[in-house]
């Protein structure tokens, strides 16, 4: 009995020193985030000059108005692009690494560069290559074709992704390999002794022993691609290309202007559908880890 209670008292020490461990970075999430973001929604529901209280109005002008749909539709098309892509290609290169004993971690490394390049740097590279007067179009120009604004025309969304992909597969094939590590080896041992082929174990062990990780990624790669604007901002502006402007761009322009009932409208629509979007991926997710047990 005293035993049973010295452990039941230990364990309270120790969780009240979690606790006290989390409170900081607690504090932080409450009065950074969560506080704020109670803000916006109360605003969503207000003028912002009279303070008067207008319902869904603010919601019904942001859901009418173009401007949000160019920028949403782009977003949209910009992450159901990007991310899949983002996730086959990052994995593809982890398993061609994890069989690289030699040079795995020069590879790794390699593919780690474009994270710390400064976006000011990426800018100017985008110049280098892209700009009317650029490396790409001299190519174009001896090869006897025109040269291309490709900044400013319609190609300039493919830019955008080939420059998402390039900057975040170093990163996300690392979060991959660390998901590879994590499945026993034995399992491969036992499907090779039960006559499994490679296909075989693809399937039926490292997709099934990733999905954790895939989920993570999602929301990683998720987060990271509302990032892609510091790029597109530095180099075309406030208002680039319509195949480019983005939900951030619409957000800096009305905030700019001070449409702060249309801007705090608009993010709790967005804030919602993210929402949503990564709830119904987790659904399949813990589905996927179930089916697989």
């Amino acid at each position: 009995m005293r035993e049973k209670k010295k452990k039941t008292t230990i364990q309270k020490r120790e969780s009240i020193v979690a606790w006290l461990f989390l409170m900081p970075s607690l504090a932080g999430i409450m009065f950074f985030i969560l506080i704020p973001f109670g803000d916006v929604v109360r605003r969503s529901f207000y003028e912002a000059m009279s303070g008067k209280f207008v319902g869904i109005d603010n919601y019904i002008t942001v859901f009418i108005n173009e401007a949000f749909k160019l920028a949403a539709k782009n977003t949209g098309r910009f992450i159901l692009i990007c991310i899949p892509l983002l996730l086959v290609i990052s994995l593809f290169l982890s398993i061609l690494v994890m069989g690289q004993k030699k040079f795995g971690d020069f590879f790794k490394s390699s593919f780690l560069i474009p994270m710390a390049i400064p976006v000011a740097s990426i800018v100017l590279l985008w110049d280098i290559f892209f700009n009317k007067n650029g490396l790409l179009n001299r190519m174009l120009s001896m090869l006897g074709g025109q040269s291309v604004d490709w900044m400013h025309t319609s190609k300039a969304f493919y830019i955008l992704v080939f420059s998402y992909l390039w900057k975040n597969t170093g990163y996300d094939m690392v979060l991959w390999l660390a998901g590879l590590n994590g499945i026993p080896l034995a399992l491969y041992e036992a499907a090779a002794i039960d006559g499994a082929g490679t296909w075989g174990k693809f399937r039926y062990i490292t997709l099934p022993g990733l999905l954790p990780t895939a989920f993570t990624l999602f929301v990683l790669s998720l987060i990271n691609s509302f990032k892609v604007f510091r790029e597109a901002y530095l180099i075309a502006g406030s208002y680039p290309d319509n195949s480019i402007y983005m939900l951030q761009h619409l957000f800096n322009n009305w905030f700019v202007t001070m449409d702060i009932q249309k801007m705090c409208a608009a993010a709790i629509v967005v804030a919602i559908t993210l929402l949503i979007f990564i709830l119904i991926v987790r659904r399949f997710s813990n589905r996927g880890e179930e089916d697989s047990i």
